[in-house]
């Protein structure tokens, strides 16, 4: 999961530039919870945003904004795919 995090940061896309990454992705087996992960990551975290953010936020505000949303994004992508798994 963190892994699919850290992919998604450096990629620049909107929500609908991803969902074909995102359907390939699941295609090949990858859990709907890791592809949610990432593409959540895409829009949340990609590194154009942030340095954008950079210019109106101090650094340390930009870096506990980067670490709550990555944990939350990692904690919803587990739970997402723990969910997928009971019901499947």
């Amino acid at each position: 999961m963190p892994v699919a995090v850290l992919a998604g940061i450096p990629v620049y896309a909107d929500i609908f530039g991803t969902l074909p990454i995102a359907e390939a992705l699941v295609g090949k087996g990858v859990g709907l919870g890791t592809v949610l992960a990432f593409m959540m990551a895409v829009t949340a975290l990609s590194l154009p945003s942030l340095i954008m953010l950079k210019r109106v936020v101090k650094a340390r505000l930009l870096a506990t904004f980067f670490a709550i949303v990555a944990v939350g994004i990692v904690v919803i992508g587990l739970l997402f795919n723990a969910t997928a798994f009971l019901f499947t």
